[in-house]
């Protein structure tokens, strides 16, 4: 009777020993330059192989022709988004990264030093023609920043995904 027992406890042992062991993919810290329009040098236009290379902790990878959501690469526990299919990169206001200058929750009446005139001006949102693009930022009803978005499209031709 000892013997089947052992056998089969062997057996189970030999099996989960054989088991194979996943690692986390390990993102580097995202450090994003505004002025410049990149992240640790992946730009708007970088396409989703370049971008899950740099960053392969991504929390979901959307194709061109899934239907009705814009493609990309996102990784929404860290609040930043790269939209591959219409070039451009937004940061949310839960950004778990750096960036230079420090945009996320600054005043929009303090911004005229470092990024001067906005080209097109709303209640809610503000578009500054940089040398890569546009840049969009999103304020709160306390005219705080929450949200970028990085283009390398022009204010005339830009496409944002909801």
């Amino acid at each position: 009777m000892k013997i089947p027992v052992l056998f089969f406890a062997g057996l189970s042992i030999a099996q989960f020993s054989m088991a194979q062991l996943k690692t986390t993919p390990v993102c580097p810290p995202f450090e994003v330059d505004i002025l410049a329009g990149s992240v640790n040098e992946i730009t708007p236009k970088s396409n989703w192989t370049e971008i899950g290379a740099a960053f392969p902790c991504f929390s979901e990878i959307v194709e061109k022709d899934s239907g009705s959501r814009c493609a990309g690469v996102f990784y929404k526990d860290k609040g930043i988004y790269f939209f591959t299919d219409r070039d451009y990169i937004e940061l949310k206001e839960n950004f778990k990264g750096k960036s230079i200058p420090k945009l996320m929750g600054t005043t929009r009446s303090s911004l005229f030093n470092t990024l001067g005139y906005p080209k097109i001006k709303d209640l809610t949102w503000d578009a500054f023609q940089t040398r890569y693009g546009t840049l969009i930022l999103y304020y709160n009803k306390a005219n705080k920043i929450i949200k970028i978005q990085m283009s390398t499209k022009t204010t005339d031709a830009i496409k944002l995904c909801e």
